[in-house]
Order: structure tokens, then sequence, then C-alpha cells
């Protein structure tokens, strides 16, 4: 069992805002890969957000959109999605429905206990209230904490960091897995992260973090040092390697395209 420590990391260029009695970060988002989504897309994505505001719908700003404003490095999905408490599913269904967006169920069926997936000239808009795996759904903190972003005008609340990783710590899906997503959020923002706060929401879970962290550690062991070492002490992390004893690339072991940040030049997006 864990004992709790507070494992927040070192906080860089960001504003501290007093809510409920705690300080939440408001960490500093970039988002350089807007201009990635075409006109027509981008045009369609707005109609969405307004109906949903126009129907009172809550929402947050999640997958790649939520991916780039932190690390600022765009990955095409094709797609926006956006978090809603659970009471809001059928309103925000509704919206949509009222804005053209048909359901894409009947085209590419699709588990509807976590996720209800719309489509409008070939684009789609995902409403997410829930895990798939349905460990958790969306509640008031994932609201409370959630940063602000301008998004070609529009201004956005985005999923918390660490909900964004929480949620994708569990999707390793044998043709899809979301810990690319994590090592280059990790690699962004590690320091920034409340490493307390995702402890906490991750409970019993905690060594699938564990498991990520130690495989990130072998990826880039310089970069890995830069944790909070209250971190590395709790979960008993490996100490990293000195990079002159790497004998391989790591990271195009796994992977030989442009998957990870620290391998890439600053102008060129993710390959996955």
């Amino acid at each position: 069992m864990l004992n709790r420590e507070k494992f927040t990391g070192t906080q860089i260029g960001e504003e501290a805002a007093a809510r409920n009695g705690k300080k939440i970060r408001s960490p500093r988002l970039q988002f350089e890969w807007v201009d990635a989504v075409t006109e027509e897309q981008w045009a369609t994505y707005r109609e969405a957000i307004q109906a949903l505001r126009a129907a009172g719908v809550r929402f947050l700003l999640g997958g790649g959109f939520a991916l780039a404003t932190y690390i600022g490095r765009w990955r095409n999905t094709k797609d926006i999605d956006f978090y809603i408490m659970r009471q809001d599913r059928d309103k925000a269904v509704n919206a949509l429905t009222k804005a053209g967006f048909g359901d894409l169920f009947e085209r590419l069926p699709y588990d509807r206990k976590w996720i209800y997936r719309s489509t409008r000239d070939g684009v789609i808009v995902d409403i997410i209230w829930a895990m798939a795996n349905q460990r958790a759904q969306t509640d008031e903190q994932w609201f409370e904490r959630a940063p602000a972003a301008n998004v070609r005008g529009e201004a956005l609340a985005v999923v918390p960091m660490e909900e964004f990783l929480w949620c994708k710590l569990y999707i390793m899906q044998r043709d899809h897995c979301d810990w690319t997503d994590v090592f280059n959020l990790v690699y962004a923002v590690g320091q920034q992260l409340d490493w307390e706060h995702l402890l906490d929401r991750l409970e019993e879970d905690w060594p699938l973090l564990k498991g990520l962290l130690t495989v990130y550690t072998w990826l880039c062991p310089e970069q890995s040092r830069e944790l909070p070492q209250s971190l590395r002490e709790e979960l008993d992390l490996p100490e990293p390697e000195n990079p002159e004893e790497k004998k391989r690339d790591h990271i195009r072991l796994l992977d030989t395209r442009g998957w990870f940040a620290a391998i890439l030049p600053k102008d060129k997006p993710l390959e996955v």
C-alpha cells in the first residue's frame, strides 16, 4: 500500500488558482499544430461546440486536441472528443442531432455504455462520459481542475493532465495502445503533473503507473531523473542508467515511426 505523500513536481511557468481551499495549477498550454485541422473540419467542430453550449451542456476538450495543448505536438486523429457528465448524455445527443449530426452506430457499431459517436460530412464528434472499461466516470473534479485553452478563437476547458493520463493508462489493446500518448505527456510536462492526485485516482491500480514509468525510465533515462524523487522512491522505480551505457536506441526498438517527441524536430507532428 502506498504512503500518501505529496508528489507534486516542480511548477514551471504556471499560475496557481485557489479552488475549494486547494491550489490548482493552471499549466502553460500551447497548440502549435492547430492549423493542421482544415477549415472545413474545424467549421464542423465549431458547430458541435456551439450546439452543446446552446443546450447548456458542460464539456471538456479531450483526445488529440488535449494532447496537443499540453505537449505542443499534433497527432491527427480525424475526430474530436468532448467529455461530459453522464447525466448530460441525452441532452448532448439531442443537441448534436438538431445540429445535423447522425449516430455513427449504424455504420460502425460501438460500445454505447461510455461513448456516443456522432458524424456529419465525414467528421466525427465523440461524446464521452466514462472510461471504456467502466473503471470510472467523469465527475466534478474533472471540471474543477480543467485548465482553459484558446483554439481558433474558441475558449475551451481541457481535460486535466492527470485525468487524461489516468484514462490512457488502461488502453492497451492488441490493435491500439495509448501509452505512446502518456510517454509524450510525461516527457513534456512530467514536472508539472500532480502525482499525488493521480495516485489518489488510481487507488489499487498504481502498479500500472509504476509499469509505465519503468518503461519511461528505460526509454529516456536522462529525462526520467527530472521526476520527483519522492515519487521514484514510493513506486520503487529503477535508477536510470547513464546515457553512455546504452547499447541501443530504446525508442526506435518500439517503433521506427515518429511516435515520440524526444526524437522529432519541433516542426514535425506525431506519426502514431
